[in-house]
């Protein structure tokens, strides 16, 4: 075979049968070094070296965009879901407090008017600080129809007033119309929009607690990779220790040990954020929602001396979700104190409401609406905003954990990412320092 090679060299010109002979030397050479023991030390530290830098671009990737998240949920996501709830509640407001102003006949009085001009107000303020957040599309959309609905439903309400000022009964029938487009339009796509805001928060939270996988499994594959290629060396070279290696691995312990707590601590804060911040809020929110709603049907009941079973049917559905709600509200959560206030508000309230409808079945009228409207402390006015407000304080109190359990969430990662290109950094000049003696044995 050698003999045969050798006279096919023959055959070519000198300078090709030197390039063959050259290339023939570099192989064996090649081959020879790739099984030789310095390019084995280089090969090893080449792959943990690029195992320490990949970890620390991981980790410090991943810290940043689970804190980004948390920053996006404190700035945006969280004030947008309590502007999408004080909307939601603001037009409800301005729907019982329209009705309201109906069942003193002729003139509302004064105060009100104001409530209903200040509902109208500070929905329409709520609409322009919306952001785009979310779903920008569907929220986009949902923005723009409640926009829509509101100025038309302010017109059917002056124009109910205009015929109930001058003694026209049609005024009742504007009022109902307005109710209607409120209630089965406006008010539908604001609750739609306040579910989109919250649902947000979740799903940031959600994402939250669970492990950042890559984050822990790369930095525990180098740790992995530094002891076998300890034991490599042991085996290889008979040291019993190396210390840059050793000092590398301790590292990247260091590393993990880290990313492990701080995610655990940031997670834990997360859901206590979610179990004492974001679910309570939801709970308090729909409690306010629903005792407008019952004011509501109350009022448009006096408003249409509709003595059918409708809007009793409404009022008291609504009711009986609100008072589950109060009375399952867990007594260590923020606002519980709150709670307590709003439902013996809510106790008033029924006893009020059950007068107003005693007075309505003897064919009372006006005893009907003062109780109803009047401005007596035991009546049903100071009972509702009673409740209203101390529900408001509730959502306050919720609002407040949410954000500073969020805020230490986020905060718990400040130093972790910066932290993790450090460490990783300085486990990669260790194995440098680690490797570099045994090369230079071979020199």
């Amino acid at each position: 075979m050698a003999r045969a090679e050798e006279l096919r060299l023959n055959e070519l010109s000198p300078r090709a049968a030197a390039a063959a002979w050259r290339e023939r030397f570099a192989t064996t050479e090649l081959r020879a070094f790739a099984e030789s023991s310095p390019a084995k030390l280089i090969a090893i530290g080449l792959i943990l070296l690029s195992l320490c830098v990949s970890a620390g671009i991981v980790t410090a990737m991943a810290v940043t965009d689970r804190q980004h998240a948390l920053d996006v949920l404190l700035d945006e996501s969280e004030p947008d879901a309590y502007s999408a709830q004080r909307l939601y509640t603001s037009l409800s407001v301005a729907d019982a407090s329209a009705g309201t102003a109906f069942i003193s006949g002729g003139l509302e009085p004064k105060p009100v008017r104001d409530r209903y001009n200040q509902a109208v107000g500070q929905a329409a303020a709520e609409l322009v600080v919306q952001s785009t957040g979310g779903d920008a599309d569907v929220d986009a959309e949902l923005r723009t129809g409640i926009a829509t609905g509101l100025p038309v439903y302010t017109g059917i309400i002056e124009t109910a007033r205009t015929n109930n000022r001058g003694g026209q009964p049609v005024g009742a029938a504007y009022l109902s119309e307005a109710s209607n487009l409120m209630q089965k339009t406006v008010l539908p796509m604001a609750q739609e929009l306040q579910e989109h805001r919250a649902d947000a928060i979740t799903a940031t939270q959600r994402n939250h607690v669970r492990p950042p996988w890559p984050a822990i499994l790369l930095p525990l594959l180098v740790v992995a990779a530094l002891i076998g290629a300890q034991l490599f060396l042991f085996r290889r070279w008979h040291r019993v220790l190396n210390f840059g290696l050793l000092l590398a691995t301790v590292t990247m312990v260091a590393l993990l040990s880290w990313t492990v707590v701080a995610g655990f601590i940031s997670a834990v804060d997360t859901t206590h954020a979610r179990d004492q911040g974001s679910g309570p809020t939801a709970a308090l929110t729909e409690s306010r929602i629903l005792a407008q709603q019952a004011r509501t049907a109350e009022t448009l009941k006096l408003v249409r001396r509709d003595t059918s079973a409708d809007y009793d049917r409404t009022y008291d559905q609504a009711i009986e979700k609100l008072r589950n709600i109060l009375s399952g509200y867990a007594s260590d959560a923020p606002g519980a104190a709150e709670v307590k206030t709003a439902s013996a508000a809510l106790d008033r309230w029924r006893a009020a409401h059950q007068r107003m409808n005693d007075a309505l079945s003897k064919g009372d009228f006006i005893g009907a609406a003062a109780v109803a409207t009047g401005p007596g402390v035991v009546e049903a006015t100071a009972q509702t905003d009673d409740l209203d407000r101390a529900l408001g304080d509730g959502i306050a109190d919720t609002r407040n954990q949410l954000r500073a359990d969020t805020s230490h969430a986020a905060r718990t990662l400040d130093l972790l990412g910066p932290g993790a290109l450090v460490l990783s950094t300085a486990a990669a000049v260790l194995i440098a320092c680690g490797l570099w003696p045994r090369l230079r044995e071979y020199r």
